[in-house]
């Protein structure tokens, strides 16, 4: 009878969560891939209907695929991030284009949305400068003659100087591709921080999204001649920006 009265034989303890899983998150990144999905499909269907007609009526700037982007981020980022911005007096308007090469940090996938639904402009670039073998090289420098095309026509391009996510949230390696770019067009680089992307969808762990919010930070343009001395200086500007924002 007293074996009975035993608190571990009346009550059962229910087991404990595994430390660093969050329902909360994981639920709220289910969320954010669904919604992703279905306006993926909505929007597909008109890009590949118009794409022929933007081809030839606007092959460089392609405002309607940037339209559509638009469309596809929005929901996604106004349902699930907060974003903030600093220095939007330094991206052009669409009455007074100026045409820059945009190099950003890429920190998760959420970088894209961000970028989709802030910016003004439509070719995203991997910079792949500095890997091995003659295929990556021979797809880099054309990449580069096709931005470089794509400038001089009056469009404008982004660049992943990294050349790669960012595994652990910290700064890694510039590669050249993008200040190249801007030193033979004539064009500013216009570095931009994005702060907070890594603590929302942490590397490794693409199937949750916590709560937090975004900063953008769009900075000066930056002019020369060298394209070693632009790289350096496009990463120390993000990178001393990154850490007053972990301030």
């Amino acid at each position: 009878m007293m074996e009975l009265l035993r608190p571990s034989i009346l009550f059962q303890v229910p087991r404990r969560i595994p430390v660093g899983v969050d329902l909360t998150s994981n639920a709220r990144g289910l969320c954010f891939y669904m919604v992703v999905a279905v306006l993926a499909i909505c929007c597909m269907g008109p890009m590949l209907l118009v794409h022929p007609f933007v081809l030839i009526a606007d092959p460089y700037r392609r405002g309607f695929q940037h339209l559509v982007a638009r469309t596809w981020s929005t929901p996604t980022i106004l349902a699930f991030i907060k974003v903030e911005y600093e220095g939007l007096e330094n991206l052009p308007t669409p009455d007074t284009p100026s045409y820059s090469v945009y190099v950003v940090m890429y920190k998760c996938q959420e970088t894209v949305s961000v970028l989709a639904y802030s910016s003004r402009f439509v070719l995203l670039v991997q910079d792949t400068a500095g890997r091995d073998g003659y295929e990556a090289c021979d797809l880099f420098c054309e990449c580069l003659k096709r931005c470089m095309n794509l400038i001089n026509r009056g469009a404008s391009v982004f660049f992943f100087p990294e050349a790669t996510r960012s595994k652990d949230g910290r700064l890694g390696t510039f590669k050249k591709g993008a200040f190249s770019v801007a030193v033979k067009t004539g064009v500013p680089v216009v570095p931009i921080t994005i702060s907070g992307t890594g603590n929302i969808m942490p590397s490794g762990k693409e199937g949750i999204l916590n709560y937090g919010a975004v900063k953008v930070v769009v900075h000066k343009g930056l002019t020369g001649t060298d394209a070693e001395v632009l790289c350096r200086e496009a990463r120390s500007v993000i990178a001393d920006t990154l850490d007053r924002c972990a301030d």
